[in-house]
Parts: structure tokens; C-alpha cells; sequence
């Protein structure tokens, strides 16, 4: 597989992303935007010390993010390790909540891809609807680029052949700098999976303004050369709803209507949930509630 590398302008991408700051969401658009965001998020737990109940709690937040406030959207997805996919998806039973699996030794990636396939097999087989994987990011930095595309060709096949979606994670806080990122950008969106994601959300780096700006025109040069359309996830490190909004005006300017919906943009930022319920709560009340009225898991 040949590749040909677009170059970054890094300073150009951080004068988009400051006039992006320094914008203001206001009134209706906002309300809109913040229950979009609530209807994009992937409520995510994946510690060592996770249970079947806590997976079951996380489940029931994902359907019924506030039970005093009527007609919010549920989330996007529960995202979870591959033992907790059969927990989850009997939990959701009903909603359109999907259940998303990590897979192919989250969140290192250090293992054979005869390994990774055997995970990825065994998360689709437990029902997961969505698959993320990680890429072997030390291939990528020695520069083996056909190892790491061929590797995500090899999942996405598995998961294509059983209907599944492919999220494919580049942990960007690994890879250097913003022309890594668009590197490893464009050999993952040169297979077509179903999205391109950030981070694993378990090293200090994770998304940004920056990063996602760079991810996301490699998907509007894939789009225009292609036609084919891939989705974005920021993972990590978003935690308030004005930084939603935020990602949300990005996403407008570079690819435009078609990706402002769960099926083309997540957030993997489970943290964000509760300060974007409790703008919403403020947009419909004129009040604050205190953090202390809403659940953690």
C-alpha cells in the first residue's frame, strides 16, 4: 500500500481553533446543541475493578440520564471491556442504546493480531454493536505504515462481516505532533472503517481542539477523494459542555450537517454527561442544580 502524506499547517490550525474558542453559543442554538451532545456520548468504564452492577447503573444513566427531567435523548452508547459486553447488552435490551467493546489489547495494543482477531471474535460473539480498537502505535512511530493499515483491515473485516461498527483509536497523545496525527489518520481512513477516534482516555494526553481539527479535515480530503464517509471520535479529557459546543461548531465547519448525528460524531468522555445536564437543566429552569443531584456511574 503506497501512502501519500498531506502536510500539517500548524500554525493556521491553531488560529482555527482559537476563533473557534472564542465564539459564543447562545439561546436556542444552544439548546440544540446541548442535547445533541448528551445523544452523542459513550458512556464509558473501563477499570479493572468493574462489576456486572456497576455496568448495570451505567446502563440505566444511559437510558434515563435525569429522571425529573422529561424527554431527554439517551446516550449514544455504553462502552466496555469484552467480559462486560453480555451485562450491558441484556441491560439495554429495548433502547437504542448500542454497546461499544474495546478490543485488540486495549489500550496498549501489544499483541499479535492472531490475539486481537480472537478478542475482537469474542466481543462481536457477546453482542457487542460497535468495535474499538487501537493501533499499534509502535509500528506506526518505526514506521512499518502497511503493518498498522493491514492490521485494521484484518478487524474491520471481522467486524464488517458481522455487521458491526469499527472505531479506530490512534491515541494521538502517543504519536508526537500534529503531523503523526494526520499520518496515522490517513492510514486508518484509508480503510474505511466506521470511525477514526483520539484516544483511549489512559495516558494524561487525550483529545483536543487541535488534534481533532487535524483528524477531522483528513476526513473531509477522505470524503472528497472517496465519497465514502467516516465518523470522529474525541475521547478523553472533555468534561465540560461549553467544550462540547465547542467541538460541535469544529465539526459544522469542516464536514457540515451530515455529521451531526450519533451515527457520525461521539464523545468518549463519560464526565461530560453531568455538566451538559446540568446546563440543560439551567436552559429549561433558569436555575443551577448542584452536582451533588446527579449520579456518577
Amino acid at each position: 500500500m503506497d501512502f501519500a502524506f498531506q502536510p500539517v499547517d500548524q500554525m493556521g490550525v491553531m488560529d482555527r481553533v482559537a476563533r473557534i474558542k472564542a465564539r459564543s453559543v447562545k439561546k436556542e442554538a444552544k439548546k440544540q446543541g446541548l442535547r445533541m451532545a448528551l445523544n452523542m456520548i459513550d458512556l464509558t468504564t473501563l477499570e479493572g475493578a468493574d462489576t456486572p452492577k456497576k455496568v448495570e447503573r451505567l446502563c440505566y444513566k444511559a437510558m434515563h440520564p435525569h429522571d425529573k427531567l422529561e424527554g431527554l435523548p439517551s446516550v449514544a452508547a455504553i462502552c466496555v471491556y469484552p467480559m462486560l459486553v453480555g451485562t450491558a447488552k441484556t441491560a439495554l435490551e429495548g433502547s437504542d442504546v448500542k454497546v461499544a467493546s474495546v478490543a485488540t489489547a486495549f489500550p496498549s495494543g501489544q499483541s499479535t493480531l492472531e490475539m486481537k482477531l480472537q478478542e475482537t471474535d469474542f466481543a462481536i460473539g457477546e453482542g457487542a454493536d460497535e468495535v474499538d480498537m487501537v493501533i499499534s502505535r509502535g509500528r506506526f512511530l518505526a514506521g512499518d505504515y502497511n503493518y498498522v493499515y493491514d492490521e485494521i483491515a484484518a478487524v474491520l473485516e471481522r467486524c464488517r462481516s458481522q455487521s458491526v461498527r469499527l472505531k479506530v483509536i490512534l491515541e494521538t497523545g502517543e504519536l508526537g505532533s500534529l503531523e503523526e496525527v494526520r499520518k496515522a489518520s490517513d492510514i486508518a481512513l484509508k480503510a474505511n472503517p466506521d470511525f477514526i477516534k483520539t484516544s483511549t482516555g489512559k495516558i494524561g494526553s487525550a483529545a483536543t481542539l487541535p488534534v481533532t481539527l487535524v483528524m477531522l479535515q483528513a476526513i473531509a480530503d477522505h470524503y472528497d477523494q472517496t465519497g465514502v464517509q467516516v465518523g470522529m471520535k474525541p475521547a478523553g479529557g472533555i468534561s465540560d459542555a461549553k467544550t462540547a459546543l465547542q467541538y460541535l461548531v469544529m465539526v459544522k465547519e469542516v464536514l457540515g450537517d451530515r455529521w451531526l448525528s450519533n451515527e457520525w460524531f461521539r464523545f468518549g468522555a463519560s464526565r461530560l454527561a453531568n455538566d451538559v445536564l446540568m446546563q440543560i437543566i439551567k436552559q429549561e429552569t433558569g436555575v443551577y442544580q448542584n452536582a451533588d443531584h446527579f449520579t456518577k456511574d
